[in-house]
């Protein structure tokens, strides 16, 4: 998230009115094959997240800075141009800011935040936009962005089944990279009732031996495990014990709205292979200290093609920080984008369920726009190819020390 001019933060502007004109941004050429336009709404995820987009937030004091965070409206964060295909189409786009922390998301009147999102929306259709995505916890509010849709001014996704496709990706590249025998391990999918928890039971099963689902609502769970195992091409079984059924598994998907750590570095067996597809993040920052044998990676990253370019609306030729490598988007930006350059101006990912074949429809519309799974991260830093070698040799001097 970023502030514009005249944020609240900064203490030396004006009224800190916000206001968003169309002459307001820089409009560029697109290219000859007519695509559509996108919008996609963001939010801070974390206090740092504030103060690393809008310096003068820094020193204000955390109660200061919710407080603000509570009445500010949302706004014009940043215009996205550059995103072309292999073969020639172009669009562009919009990040709004709907700046709500996760915490407030929750907590708030839930019509409350509905408001803020679809103001947010409503910033981005009167620039231009044809479609837009849901960030984060804008996604997960409610009933996961059904009633957004219905009242917004154009077809809104949450960007979810890009997101599992590209988790799955991850989550078996990360097996390939430490020697894993997928087919005769156990998975576990964290979350397995959320919209993107459930597609990734359907997705993970048929690669594996045994998957075990974890959810925190005893009932769904149930129901939902009763509902899919006669379907699943391996065996399968259900727990509310996230850390016993982590201590059973080779590999972990995981895909929560929790804003506390769920996965513990004392749970993980030796060389395990974590994809998390949550912001906030689910695993504990400790696993990087203390599991120097298990690979984590965060999954839901694509590589944007052409040149893509993110630039403050308020701050004109400054970029963007995305905390992200350059052409680096989340899958659910992703998602909006191809919706965008397909001229697929639809609501097409909606609700806690997940349509298993429109996450390998994307998938193949991604490819064909030249999306593609971008280079594995963690704990958002890059992961080398030589740390994942490190990671190689300590699972297999651990195995040494502590034989299963």
């Amino acid at each position: 998230m970023t502030m514009p001019s005249g944020s609240p933060f900064d203490t030396h502007s004006g009224t800190g009115k916000l206001r968003v004109t169309r002459d307001s941004f820089k409009r560029q050429e697109i290219a000859s094959v007519h695509t559509s336009k996108f919008c996609f709404v963001i939010h801070p995820l974390s206090l740092a997240d504030v103060e690393r987009y809008e310096p003068g937030a820094k020193g204000k004091g955390e109660p200061i800075i919710r407080k603000i965070l509570e009445w500010m409206p949302a706004y014009a964060a940043v215009h996205v141009t550059g995103v072309r295909t292999p073969d020639g189409r172009e669009t562009e786009g919009w990040f709004v800011a709907a700046p709500l922390m996760p915490e407030q998301i929750i907590a708030f009147p839930r019509e409350e935040v509905y408001d803020r999102i679809l103001h947010a929306i409503k910033i981005g259709a009167e620039l231009g936009a044809n479609v837009a995505g849901l960030g984060a916890f804008t996604g997960v509010v409610g009933d996961a962005g059904i009633t957004i849709n219905e009242r917004s001014p154009i077809p809104v996704t949450t960007g979810n089944s890009l997101t599992i496709a590209a988790g799955v990706q991850s989550l078996f590249r990360g097996a390939q990279e430490m020697g894993i025998d997928a087919p005769q391990a156990t998975a576990v999918v964290v979350g397995a009732t959320g919209s993107i928890g459930a597609a990734g039971v359907h997705l993970v099963a048929p690669h594996v031996k045994h998957v075990i689902l974890v959810a925190r609502n005893a009932t769904r769970l149930r129901k939902f495990h009763e509902s899919v195992k006669e379907e699943l091409p391996c065996a399968s079984s259900a727990t509310l014990d996230i850390s016993a059924a982590v201590r059973q598994a080779q590999l972990i998907l995981t895909a929560t709205s929790s804003t506390q750590d769920v996965i513990e570095p004392e749970d993980l067996q030796t060389g395990a292979v974590v994809c998390e597809l949550s912001l906030p993040h689910d695993v504990s920052r400790r696993v990087a200290l203390e599991r120097p044998d298990v690979l984590v990676t965060e999954g839901g990253n694509m590589l944007v093609p052409g040149n893509p370019r993110l630039e403050r609306v308020r701050e004109p030729g400054t970029e963007f920080d995305l905390n992200l490598p350059r052409r680096t988007a989340l899958a659910c930006m992703s998602e909006t984008m191809v919706l965008a350059l397909e001229n697929r101006c639809e609501p097409y990912t909606l609700g806690r369920g997940i349509d298993v074949q429109r996450v390998i429809e994307i998938e193949r519309l991604a490819a064909r726009c030249g999306f593609k799974l971008a280079d594995m991260r963690a704990f958002d830093a890059a992961i080398t190819q030589p740390m994942i070698e490190a990671t190689r040799r300590a699972a297999a001097e651990r195995r040494a020390r502590v034989p299963a």
